[in-house]
């Protein structure tokens, strides 16, 4: 299985810009392509490109019959599309040659350290149960924390939250970056390139410092460029 992280955009050229000052690497020019080392990302101009994520695999025929059951499924011409209750779109596309994508052994880009993608979702166990006929595991949280991550064989994480748990904006879905006591210099090398903050937080530091903050592309995905 491969994974990508799919993005609509208005405009092209802002969001080939975006990701060009951030330190993103070109992969292909069709589909446009970019790279962190870990995160793939692909920016579709199509009026009809919803955010999401792409997951390419030779059939799908196993799990639709299960998903079926779950949520309601579209049919594409090379694959299906569903949504899970957060909103997003899941694009399953079959193919037999699946996008030849290197990823490395760390992210590289000025963000820092991908940690996978984050949702907030009405329906816990709803969402749980899709990731998991896609072939998602679990991989740490609980319920009762307010969390799960699932991830599945090509590395990618998907972090499901609790409504009402995050003090922040929160768009579905988000990137997530997690730098520990990095993350100051990180944010201050993303103000120094001039890439609009959506959202400055204060909220887990006991003296007021902006030591999180929320940014966008312009195809509206979100990215939580976080301490921890």
């Amino acid at each position: 299985m491969r994974s990508v992280i799919h993005t609509p955009t208005g405009k092209l050229e802002t969001s080939i810009s975006f990701y060009e000052k951030l330190g993103f690497k070109r992969l292909s020019e069709n589909p446009i392509s970019f790279s962190d080392g870990k995160a793939i990302i692909e920016i579709n101009p199509d009026r009809s490109a919803r955010a999401g994520i792409k997951l390419f695999k030779e059939s799908w025929a196993k799990e639709i019959s299960k998903l079926k059951e779950i949520t309601a499924v579209t049919n594409l011409a090379n694959g299906y599309l569903i949504c899970d209750p957060s909103g997003v779109w899941i694009f399953l596309i079959e193919t037999e040659e699946e996008p030849n994508y290197k990823t490395e052994d760390s992210s590289f880009s000025t963000l820092g350290n991908f940690a996978g993608l984050s949702l907030e979702t009405t329906d816990f166990n709803r969402s749980s149960n899709i990731y998991e006929v896609l072939g998602f595991t679990k991989s740490m949280g609980s319920i009762e924390q307010g969390y799960v991550s699932f991830k599945n064989n090509d590395d990618l994480t998907v972090t499901l939250m609790k409504p009402l748990v995050c003090p922040h904006l929160f768009f579905n879905p988000s990137l997530t970056y997690f730098n520990g006591k990095n993350n100051l210099s990180v944010i201050e090398k993303i103000r120094s390139l001039n890439i609009p903050i959506t959202e400055e937080i204060t909220y887990f530091n006991k003296e007021g410092i902006v030591d999180n903050i929320i940014i966008r592309d312009p195809g509206g995905y979100g990215f939580f460029i976080f301490s921890d």
